[in-house]
């Protein structure tokens, strides 16, 4: 079978779970005898490419990538559904001529995409890792750090989101970025939708960005209906798309990780307790707040590593640093994939202090396929495989105070992690999931074949 996997970026330089669950299906599906090919891009901004689409390997895996810097978003409705990409994604289908086409994430070639698949009949399907078919921030987090569960009936909700980030936007209108900056957000989402609603004058670039927010649901649910099946990795996920109107066959699948599953190397007597993190060093990843919920554990026989790229969010970064100084708190870089068992095998706890929902994240499945408790958020994306007390804890969102708690179990029971590690496992490989979706292309690949399409 000749497959066409499509994701928004990529290995080299894009590592993350997307990235890293695309990059698995690829290599096992090429060990089972079918021929792959990754479509990425490049973000606009990023170093750009020699020409528009570059055609290219890596680790044996035929990656073609767009150079978005050559399609630059010029209004809200280019982050969903940008025309100027159709060219390039039918040149490189026709290119390709796959049998089956399967997204993992859209955010750069948009539902445009969905449409060439339309207009070439190519089945295809999607895996959905994030919440990008109905959210505009793809976190379900509204402007104010709350959860959300989508958008509200006139899009108020995802308009303050684009507020909150309007300042810092290359193609914002300098008007919006003025009036961001002098009121709060939720109280200028409503004067547009004021001014909207009773017709008033609006600057064009506003009224542009408040039609474009109204219709991005609507858009990706009508071009979501091109995919034959999803795979969900979680309940949640999915439900959270059927209640957002996106009603494709959707499958609930879990990922698969590979990992030296031996048991825990065993801790030494009066060993500090190490808590690890491991991810982006990000608002949304929650750090702070294992931070300061590690800080209030007082003197005790513990440390915190935590590992992450510190340039993702230098001003968010510069505020871990200072908040981490005279304590036992070590930042460490990223490292590479397979040294993952290694450094969870340093670890006698992984914490996931997610702010948002998470969506099944591959260090987590990591952490407990190599026996490591786990401390998360009470976020059904993350609790969906915890089994509480056996193989970790969850503590309220967003609560450092609750994290502590938490945490304070293991400082008072110095046995607590090994004993909980003896219990924590998870055994589903990337070969068997992998041999899953095989199942869901071969059910769906109905249509025109590869050497039909023109």
């Amino acid at each position: 079978m000749n497959v066409a996997i499509f994701v928004h970026c990529f290995f080299p330089d894009h590592f993350y779970g997307t990235e890293t669950y695309t990059y698995n299906i690829a290599k096992n599906l090429q060990a089972l005898g079918h021929e792959v090919t990754v479509v990425s891009a490049n973000f606009y901004g990023e170093p750009q490419y020699d020409q528009e689409v570059t055609d290219t390997f890596f680790d044996d895996i035929r990656v073609i990538s767009v150079d978005k810097n050559k399609h630059p978003n010029q209004r809200v409705a280019d982050t969903y559904y940008q025309s100027s990409m159709e060219q390039p994604l039918r040149h490189i289908l026709q290119m390709i001529r796959p049998d089956i086409i399967h997204v993992t994430h859209l955010i750069n070639h948009t539902a445009v995409l969905l449409k060439v698949i339309d207009d070439l009949k190519i089945p295809a399907v999607a895996t959905f890792t994030d919440f990008y078919g109905f959210c505009f921030n793809c976190k379900l987090e509204d402007a104010n750090g709350k959860l959300c569960s989508g958008p509200n009936k006139d899009r108020s909700n995802c308009l303050a989101c684009y507020l909150k980030v309007a300042g810092s936007q290359h193609q914002t209108s300098p008007f919006l970025r003025w009036c961001r900056k002098r009121l709060p957000i939720s109280m200028l989402a409503r004067i547009v939708n004021l001014a909207k609603r009773y017709r008033l004058p609006l600057p064009v670039d506003i009224k542009n960005v408040s039609i474009d927010l109204q219709r991005r649901p609507l858009i990706l649910e009508e071009h979501y209906k091109s995919y034959r099946a999803v795979i969900a990795p979680t309940t949640f996920l999915r439900k959270a798309y059927l209640n957002n109107r996106i009603t494709t066959t959707m499958h609930t699948m879990w990922f698969g990780v590979d990992t030296n599953r031996d048991p825990k190397p065993i801790r030494v007597d009066d060993a500090p307790l190490r808590i690890g993190y491991i991810g982006q060093i990000a608002a949304h990843k929650g750090v702070d707040l294992l931070i300061e919920a590690f800080i209030n554990l007082g003197h005790c026989n513990a440390e915190l590593v935590i590992y992450g790229p510190l340039d993702q969010d230098l001003t968010y970064a510069d505020r871990l640093l200072k908040q981490s100084k005279g304590y036992p708190i070590r930042f460490e870089a990223t490292f590479a994939s397979e040294k993952m068992a290694q450094v969870l095998g340093g670890m006698d706890l992984l914490a996931i202090p997610s702010r948002w929902y998470e969506n099944s994240p591959l260090v987590l499945l990591n952490a407990l396929a190599s026996h490591t408790p786990v401390i998360v958020s009470n976020v059904e994306g993350l609790t969906e495989f915890v089994d509480e007390g056996v193989n970790g804890f969850s503590f309220k969102r967003s609560d450092a105070i609750d994290l502590n708690k938490v945490l304070k179990r293991f400082i008072k029971n110095p046995k607590l992690a090994a004993e909980m590690s003896r219990l924590t496992r998870f055994e589903r490989t990337t070969l068997e999931m992998t041999k899953d979706v095989l199942q869901i292309y071969k059910a769906n690949a109905k249509g025109k074949t590869a050497s039909e399409i023109a």
